[in-house]
């Protein structure tokens, strides 16, 4: 028979005062797990906040010298109105003398420093050259956008040899000049970013734009290996960002259609390229589906794959024959 009367519920009671006891030491170490976790969190954002003064800052870019290849037209001058928004002083190269003094008077206009060099980026003698200049007229690039790009649409027979050879001289060799010639500096320092515009070409096989494709292949292992070596150089201030965009309404590619999503609009993916930059994204696939798609590849069967690339019914017959474009 149980016991009754106040006796009675002393093991009760001595049970929940030791539960209570064992809740308020557990809270208490808790808090003090919280404390300690608040403390590292601390020190962790702290050591974050001085790796990021390696970085690109909003607030204080007007300290930046950026130099962009294509800033002629398209991708590469909207780029460089984004920057001097940013009040950061310019360096811009392209073959359109133009098209170049266009994009000079409009980011002057913006209230940035301009500095406009005529330069064939399939020419590497002209590229260092013009490097040189650029540092004694200008000063150390900090942040190079590789962004000149030339593609000719036509079957792998039908385009010219020069055609392919000036695609990887402008796509992909130039990218190797330019870099050779600013990253010490930025190395030196240990702060600077390398962007490379790349293209979701340089993560898929499309008929009709071999040359092309297999440029831009080049153009993200590039940016991969640049990335691979800087951290094993332990130079971590040095940031890199691949852009690779679906299809940019800039008259390289003629209306392409794709389950993708429609052709992209050149102001769209520069918003996304400068938030990249300023955030230090490794890899930006616009839309954010190619990323998914690139990961199928690597693990669906090639029958499967097949049937894929079916459903997303490529229209490429308008891209035969469709007029050269250059950086």
């Amino acid at each position: 028979r149980e016991p009754s009367g106040r006796a009675g519920w002393a093991p009760a009671s001595c049970g929940a005062r030791r539960r209570r006891r064992e809740r308020e030491r557990k809270g208490k170490v808790k808090e003090d797990e919280e404390l300690e976790g608040g403390r590292k969190n601390a020190q962790l954002l702290g050591a974050s906040t001085e790796q990021k003064k390696a970085g690109l800052n909003r607030t204080e870019s007007s300290s930046e010298i950026v130099l962009i290849t294509g800033a002629g037209h398209g991708l590469g001058r909207l780029t460089a109105f984004e920057f001097a928004k940013l009040k950061c002083k310019l360096v811009l190269w392209d073959i359109n003398k133009h098209g170049l003094e266009e994009t000079a008077d409009e980011c002057k206009r913006l209230g940035s420093k301009a500095h406009a060099f005529v330069v064939d980026c399939s020419d590497r003698e002209d590229i260092y050259s013009s490097a040189k200049k650029v540092k004694a007229e200008v000063g150390d690039v900090s942040i190079l956008v590789n962004n000149a790009g030339v593609v000719y649409t036509s079957d792998l027979f039908a385009t010219q040899d020069p055609q392919i050879e000036k695609t990887f001289e402008v796509n992909i060799l130039a990218h190797f000049w330019t870099t050779k010639a600013f990253l010490p500096a930025m190395m030196k320092n240990n702060h600077g970013h390398i962007v490379t515009v790349a293209s979701a070409a340089g993560h898929a096989g499309i008929p009709f734009l071999l040359a092309y494709c297999s440029s831009k292949f080049a153009a993200v292992g590039f940016h991969k290996a640049l990335t691979e070596e800087l951290a094993a150089l332990k130079r971590t201030g040095v940031k890199t960002t691949c852009l690779c965009p679906n299809f940019i309404n800039t008259g390289f590619i003629k209306n392409p259609s794709t389950s993708l999503g429609p052709l992209l609009e050149p102001e769209e993916v520069v918003n996304r390229l400068i938030n990249g930059i300023l955030t230090e994204q490794k890899m930006i696939f616009i839309p954010s589906s190619i990323n998914f798609l690139t990961v199928l590849e690597r693990i669906l069967p090639e029958r499967f794959l097949a049937v894929l690339k079916r459903k997303i019914n490529v229209r490429f017959d308008a891209v035969i024959g469709y007029k050269v474009n250059e950086q």
